[in-house]
């Protein structure tokens, strides 16, 4: 190398390292190192794994640089690198952990630069790209939807669904309608090279590398798979709606009941009215609260006994597993409830606690008045006992244990929300106990009730094919079960909007929950910031709550992490 030596600056791939490194390029490698490759690094006497985050920076006065120990693989473009940062940030987490997703499961050799971003003629999308938000019905066509938006993008597309199983069907889809599609991650190289139309994926590939970005789509928004577990929590929705804004080009949500952040975020489009009926199945709403106490001991009502008794293939949902909660009035039979957020409570000695806002009252029914509450909802293996004595033929259990091994051939299943995944053709879907997941002490306990019932919808198909929903309710005018059965989602949104903003649940406020044994030492130093609400610990947990995001974030960025072990969730799913 002559002349002046390239230095590089790179991100170690290294847990408790959080700065980056300049190093030199040495020869062999020819200057042909590029933002986001992988390579070896030589650091504090061991060879670790590290990104180049910058190529051609100023080398530091007065000191002897080592080179780099040699070169890995291909990795995340330098604007994935870029939005990685900005998602650190986001959601109070480590580069390298996001890194990690964009990168290639195995090496990939140096990819050809690829063609112009846009083709000639082609402008960016001035004072901000569309942003659009598609109700489509469980059974709406999703593979139109997503191609209708290829067809019309200057660019590649990249396509964002919840499951590996989804993102395969659009994929087939899309190559039957003439696209050329890479598979993510699987074809990460294909999909940097930038010689496709399409790049299409599970959540992961919200990270994936799309050298002439045109259009970006995330089906089914308001499934949670689309939500990372582990910190941190990112999103691959607001990912990939930073991706798109980043471009400078269309972004489209596509769900059949779309969240409260995608209403905020976007303009709504909904389909004709018979469109979306004919997209949803016959819901059949069985108000089982009026009912003797007698026979309502059980969950097997007769309206499903009688759907159990034809020739239907039906699977049963009863998200509690094992043998036998809920409370209710003893006398009158009537769920116990939080008066402030209608959420479900639970007895701890005299007093009722709502899991969800704290709220704390005697334990007296509101309706009659009376003291003495009765434990309700068995579990799946009970009912499995009560199914086969009800149809007299054999019911197979399915729960998430089940999930490694196919299904046994039953015309009826009885099992967890698991079940929903792993049976592939169904006539019916019968919810024996919904009220469960209405009043479940979550702040998105509507939308995740409504997201069930839109996975069942969507495996029993529209209702011009017979497809059918039982639901088995003490809550029959609850807004997602008059939504489901009127096939308008929209009448929930409105309802549940109002309520968030009551309590200052997300979207009307940013939150956060710091646990583990760091938490205390954390949280001691986050700078106080106007607008930021602290409460904790409780049971070692600490919430934050703030106006917006930039607050929040801003705040915990500021914070010293401590060497115990720390989690921060970022836009909690589960509280």
């Amino acid at each position: 190398m002559t002349g002046v030596p390239l230095v590089v600056r790179v991100l170690p791939d290294v847990r408790g390292i959080d700065k980056t490194f300049d190093y030199l390029v040495p020869d062999k490698l020819g200057g042909q190192v590029r933002v986001g490759d992988q390579v070896r690094i030589d650091l504090h006497g061991r060879r670790v794994g590290a990104w180049v985050v910058d190529v051609g920076v100023e080398p530091p006065a007065g000191v002897a640089l080592k080179p780099l120990a040699r070169w890995s693989s291909a990795g995340p473009p330098a604007e994935v690198i870029a939005t990685a940062g900005w998602a650190a940030w986001r959601w109070a987490g480590k580069t390298q952990h996001l890194l990690a997703t964009a990168s290639p499961p195995t090496t990939v050799p140096p990819v050809p630069a690829p063609p112009p971003s846009r083709l000639p003629g082609q402008r960016r999308v001035a004072d901000g790209p569309p942003r659009l938000v598609r109700r489509v019905p469980p059974a709406g066509d999703l593979v139109a939807v997503v191609d209708e938006v290829r067809a019309a993008a200057a660019g590649q597309l990249l396509v964002v669904a919840p499951s590996i199983a989804l993102a395969r069907r659009l994929a087939n889809g899309l190559e039957r309608a003439g696209a050329t599609v890479a598979r993510y991650p699987r074809q990460w190289g294909l999909a940097a090279s930038g010689r496709v139309d399409a790049i299409v994926g599970a959540r992961a590939a919200a990270w994936a590398p799309v050298p002439r970005l045109g259009a970006v789509v995330v089906v089914d928004e308001h499934d949670e798979a689309l939500q990372e577990e582990r910190t941190p929590t990112w999103h691959a929705r607001d990912v990939a709606i930073e991706r798109a804004r980043r471009a400078g080009v269309p972004c489209v949500l596509t769900s059949p009941c779309p969240t409260l952040e995608a209403l905020g975020w976007g303009d709504l489009a909904v389909p004709s009215r018979a469109d979306e009926r004919a997209g949803w199945p016959l819901v059949d709403v069985i108000d089982r609260g009026d009912e003797d106490p007698r026979t309502r001991r059980s969950l097997v009502s007769s309206e499903l006994v009688h759907l159990l008794r034809s020739d239907r293939r039906v699977v049963c949902v009863l998200n509690t597993k094992g043998v036998a909660r809920l409370l209710a009035c003893a006398t009158c039979r009537t769920i116990a409830r939080c008066e402030r957020c209608d959420a479900a409570v639970a007895q701890h000695d005299d007093r009722f606690v709502c899991g969800s806002c704290g709220h704390e009252r005697p334990v007296v029914c509101a309706s009659c008045g009376a003291s003495r509450m009765k434990a309700l909802r068995p579990g799946v293996s009970r009912m499995r006992s009560e199914l086969e004595a009800a149809t007299g033929e054999p019911v197979v259990e399915l729960t998430a244990a089940t999930a490694d091994r196919p299904p046994p051939a039953a015309r009826v299943v009885v099992g967890t929300e698991a079940a929903l995944h792993q049976v592939r053709e169904a006539d019916a879907v019968a919810f024996l106990d919904l009220d469960a997941e209405l009043l479940a002490p979550r702040y998105r306990a509507a939308e995740q009730a409504m997201g069930l019932l839109v996975r069942a919808a969507r495996l029993v198909g529209g209702r011009h094919g017979g497809g059918r929903l039982l639901v088995q309710t003490a809550l029959p005018d609850h807004p997602v079960l008059q939504a489901a059965l009127l096939a308008d989602p929209g009448r929930l949104a409105a309802d549940e909007l109002a309520r968030r903003r009551a309590l200052g649940f997300p979207p009307a406020t940013a939150m956060a929950v710091v646990t583990g044994a760091g938490a205390d030492a954390f949280m001691a130093t986050v700078p106080p910031v106007a607008g930021l609400q602290v409460a904790g610990p409780t049971d070692g947990r600490w919430l934050l709550r703030a106006p917006d995001h930039a607050t929040l974030c801003d705040a915990l960025a500021a914070a010293s992490r401590p060497a115990e072990r720390l989690r921060i969730e970022v836009d909690p799913a589960r509280l």
